[in-house]
C-alpha cells in the first residue's frame, strides 16, 4: 500500500450500527493498529463485537479487521481521540456521528462537552440523512449538530449512494463531503478518498441534506410500485417527477438546483429506490403488501429515515408553497389515509402539467427529466 492509499488521520466513529460499522471496517483496513476506533453505545453490542470481531446484527460475515478499536466509555473514547489527534503528523482528525438523526444532538454536545473546542486539524463529521419537526420548526442534521454543539468545530455530512454491506465488503462507492466551508470539504474528500471510496467535495450542504432525506420518501413510493406490479416504466417516471419534486424544494429553500444531479441527490436517489438492501423501498414492498407498518419497521430491524422524515418533508413544502405530491401521498400511506393501490391511483390520475418547471429555469439550471 502506498502512502497515499493509507488512511492518514485518527478517526472516532460514534454509533456502531451498519454505517458506521462499515465506514470503520473500510478505513481501519487501510490505517495502523489503534488509529480507527469504533464506539458501541449498547454493551451487548459492544461484546459481540470484541468476542467475535464480528457485527453479526448488522453486517453479518464481515468480519472487523485487526487494526480496529473497539471502545466502551465514550468520555474516554473522545480524549483518547484527542490524544491521538495532538500527537499525529500532522495534528489532526475526525470525530464520525454513525447515529440516526434522532441521536445526532445529543452525541454533538458530548463532544464539545468532553472536547470543548476543535485543536487544529480537527473536525467533526455526520452520517445521518432526515430532517427533524419540532412545532413550527424543521431542522436538518446539520441544524442539530450546531445548536447542540457548544463550542467551534468543522463541520460536514458524507453522504450519497452507500448500502453499508457493499462498502463493508470492499467494493467501490462514491460519496459527497458537503460543509459550508469548501476547504474543509475538500480536506474530508483527500482524508477519506482511496481504497475504492471515492469523495467529491461540495458547499452545498443544504442540497446534500435535502436530497438525502427526500430520496428516502422516494423509494417508499418506489417500494410501493414495485410491490404492486407496475413495472420499470413506472418506477423510472416516479424516480423521475420525484426528482422533479426535489429540485423544487432545493430552489425555494436555497439551494443549488445543479446539485440535484450530483450523488448526494440522484445518486442515492436511484440506489435507494432501486437496490434491493434499501430498508425504505423495503417498506414500500410491505405497504404494497398490505402488511401493517410497525409489523414492517420491526422486521427491519433497522431505522427506515423516510417514515421519519415524510411528514417533516410534507410539512416545510407546504411552507414554502411547493407542491411535492408524490411526498404528501407517502405521508398519507403512512399514516393509514390511503391504501398503497389508491396512492399510486391518485398519482396517476393527476392532470397533466408541463414537464419544466418555470421556478427552477428561474434560478439557473431545470434539471429535466431525461
Amino acid at each position: 500500500m502506498t502512502v497515499s492509499e493509507r488512511f492518514s488521520v485518527p478517526a472516532l466513529l460514534l454509533g456502531a450500527g451498519a454505517w458506521g460499522t462499515a465506514l470503520a471496517i473500510h478505513w481501519s483496513r487501510r490505517a495502523q493498529p489503534g488509529q480507527v476506533a469504533l464506539w458501541a453505545r449498547r454493551p451487548e453490542l459492544l461484546a459481540e463485537l470484541a468476542d467475535r470481531r464480528l457485527n453479526q446484527r448488522y453486517l453479518p460475515g464481515v468480519g472487523l479487521p485487526d487494526a480496529l478499536e473497539l471502545c466502551a466509555d465514550l468520555r474516554l473514547s473522545l480524549l483518547a481521540f484527542r490524544e491521538r489527534s495532538r500527537s499525529s503528523n500532522p495534528p489532526g482528525g475526525l470525530v464520525v456521528l454513525a447515529c440516526p438523526v434522532a441521536g445526532l444532538s445529543d452525541l454533538a454536545a458530548q463532544v464539545t462537552e468532553t472536547l470543548g473546542p476543535a485543536e487544529p486539524g480537527e473536525g467533526l463529521i455526520w452520517l445521518s440523512k432526515g430532517l427533524v419537526q419540532d412545532d413550527e420548526a424543521f431542522y436538518w442534521p446539520s441544524n442539530l449538530v450546531r445548536r447542540a454543539m457548544r463550542a467551534d468545530w468543522p463541520i460536514a455530512a458524507l453522504t450519497g449512494p452507500s448500502f453499508a454491506m457493499e462498502v463493508a465488503r470492499g467494493l467501490p462507492c462514491a460519496l459527497t463531503a458537503a460543509s459550508t466551508d469548501l476547504a474543509f470539504a475538500r480536506r474530508i474528500a483527500r482524508i477519506c478518498h482511496g481504497g475504492g471510496m471515492r469523495i467529491y467535495a461540495s458547499d452545498d450542504l443544504l442540497g446534500a441534506e435535502l436530497g438525502g432525506a427526500v430520496k428516502n420518501i422516494m423509494a417508499i413510493a418506489a417500494g410501493v410500485a414495485d410491490g404492486l406490479g407496475l413495472g420499470a416504466n413506472a418506477r423510472a417516471a416516479l424516480l423521475t417527477r420525484g426528482l422533479a419534486e426535489t429540485a423544487r424544494l432545493a430552489v425555494a429553500l436555497g439551494a443549488r438546483p445543479e446539485s440535484m444531479f450530483g450523488l448526494a441527490v440522484l445518486g442515492d436517489l436511484v440506489l435507494t429506490a432501486t437496490g434491493d438492501l434499501s430498508r425504505n423501498r423495503r417498506v414500500g414492498l410491505g405497504l404494497a403488501k398490505g402488511e401493517p407498518l410497525q409489523q414492517i419497521l420491526t422486521g427491519l430491524g433497522h431505522v427506515a429515515e423516510g417514515v421519519n422524515a415524510a411528514k417533516a418533508v410534507a410539512g416545510l413544502a407546504q411552507r414554502c408553497e411547493v407542491d411535492m405530491p408524490i411526498v404528501q401521498a407517502v405521508c398519507q400511506l403512512l399514516s393509514g389515509e390511503r391504501s398503497a393501490k389508491a396512492m399510486l391511483s391518485e398519482l396517476l390520475s393527476r392532470d397533466p402539467v408541463d414537464e419544466l418547471d418555470a421556478s427552477i429555469a428561474e434560478a439557473g439550471k431545470d434539471p429535466g427529466t431525461g
